[in-house]
């Protein structure tokens, strides 16, 4: 018997549950459906996962199999495939955003399509409240996450996948590489057994430096499936058990954290999808914002004048990454100093970054501007100067990103305004005097939390 293995943010041979499923049933065939839906896709994650499936295709081959591309609805497309094959089921990877799970309905409505448990550890609807509410708040989340996990164990890469032959696939899209990043399984895998092996040990410390290389850079794959995160999961906790120390069994369970973080925000948006388009926060939900055009294109191409800001926003359109720290400081940045709407901010991650997940994007967005669940609180406004000083002590990160400021001393290079340091081709000051901020953004914020306990 045959079935189709639908692939959609799985692109991996190992433990792939869905694949392993469509195993049992016997020959396999893999699929790629190239869905209009998502043409206005960013360029840069588009060639990232054209080039993972290009990756993906070359490890069919290896063992007997091929990647069938098509183009279109994915009903259309998998009524056509049921046709020409005559599969009698197909197997997909369970996704949770709103548009996956309204297209996963309508398949499931006129097909026999059966979704597999595999984006996440626990499914969304597993981890909740003992009234059967989801948790809202991450503490409470990890603490009965960590109660329910048991043991991982990994589906292998199988060796061989028979695929019947003959069956029709547009080519393989055409890509451009990002050297920084190389698309695909391999490369994930040794990532993480490179992250897992030494830097996990050194995380709980190293992972703020924005001029350090301390983080696992492992967030692209884990969005489309190169790497599962069941795996991630599984050696974290491994690296924990071999732990040589108090401090390096922290690391690793601070990184642990993190990818419970990322499955936080899954159920998030599973359980709340208008989080989607609005505030977590009801009541912060009709901010006013500023929305000042000229201070969003000087936030986006990195001309503020906020040195650290400036940095971490060149390295995000150059690379289409930037490290987390960063991303806080310039989301604070964008928000509450600025006082732009989240949503343009949220937006222009999603159109540039490699990573850009809907879920993980929009819970950051949404905690950073404190108006998210388990946010930061609304009145905490990060100052990015004590930021840049204390997480870029020597202003490495800021020369490798700000060309005009690499002759600055690490004193004067996080505020070179302040000492009256003029740099060619470089904003004399910042675009936005931070006396002002705090007032201005707290009258904006109290302002929408009084209209709203007007209105109950």
């Amino acid at each position: 018997m045959t079935s189709i293995w639908w692939i959609r943010r799985d692109l991996r041979l190992t433990d792939n549950p869905a694949l392993h499923a469509a195993l049992v049933v016997g020959d396999v065939i893999p699929v790629f459906i190239l869905d209009p839906a998502f043409s206005s896709q960013s360029p840069r994650r588009r060639n990232f996962l054209y080039e993972g499936l290009s990756s993906l295709n070359k490890n069919l081959q290896t063992r007997g199999s091929y990647l069938v591309i098509r183009t279109g609805k994915p009903l259309d497309v998998l009524c056509q495939l049921i046709q020409e094959t005559h599969a009698i089921t197909i197997f997909a990877e369970e996704d949770y955003t709103p548009y996956a799970r309204k297209r996963d309905s309508l398949v499931a409505s006129q097909l026999p399509l059966q979704l597999i448990l595999g984006q996440t550890v626990h499914h969304p609807e597993f981890v909740k409240k003992a009234d059967g509410k989801p948790y809202t708040i991450y503490t409470p989340y990890s603490k009965v996450w960590k109660s329910l996990l048991q043991e991982i164990i990994l589906f292998p890469a199988p060796k061989t996948i028979n695929t019947p032959v003959g069956i029709k696939s547009e080519s393989m899209p055409a890509f451009e590489s990002n050297p920084l990043f190389p698309a695909g399984e391999a490369e994930a895998l040794r990532r993480l057994k490179d992250f897992t092996s030494t830097k996990i040990f050194f995380y709980s410390d190293a992972r703020n430096r924005m001029d350090l290389d301390g983080t696992s850079s492992l967030s692209p794959y884990l969005r489309f499936g190169m790497l599962g995160l069941r795996q991630a999961v599984r050696m974290a906790k491994q690296a924990w058990a071999e732990s040589r120390s108090a401090d390096e069994k922290y690391g690793a369970e601070i990184w642990l954290n993190e990818l419970i973080w990322r499955e936080f925000y899954i159920q998030i948006l599973y359980h709340f999808p208008e989080v989607s388009e609005s505030a977590f926060n009801k009541s912060l939900s009709n901010i006013q914002w500023r929305n000042n055009e000229t201070e969003f294109i000087a936030w986006k191409e990195g001309s503020t004048g906020m040195p650290i800001v400036d940095a971490a926003m060149r390295q995000l359109k150059e690379t289409g990454w930037m490290h987390n720290r960063a991303r806080m400081i310039v989301a604070s940045f964008l928000v509450k100093d600025l006082l732009i709407d989240w949503r343009w901010g949220e937006a222009w991650f999603m159109e540039n970054l490699l990573d850009g997940d809907l879920a993980a994007n929009n819970g950051s967005w949404q905690w950073t501007a404190g108006i998210g669940t388990d946010a930061a609180p609304y009145f905490r406004i990060f100052n990015p100067i004590l930021q840049s000083a204390k997480f870029d002590p020597d202003g490495n990160y800021i020369r490798k990103w700000v060309s005009e400021l690499r002759e600055l001393n690490s004193k004067d290079i996080h505020a070179p305004w302040e000492k009256n340091i003029k740099v060619n081709a470089y904003p004399e000051k910042p675009i936005v005097d931070r006396g002002i901020v705090k007032e201005r953004t707290m009258n904006a914020y109290n302002k929408s939390k009084v209209e709203s306990q007007n209105k109950l």
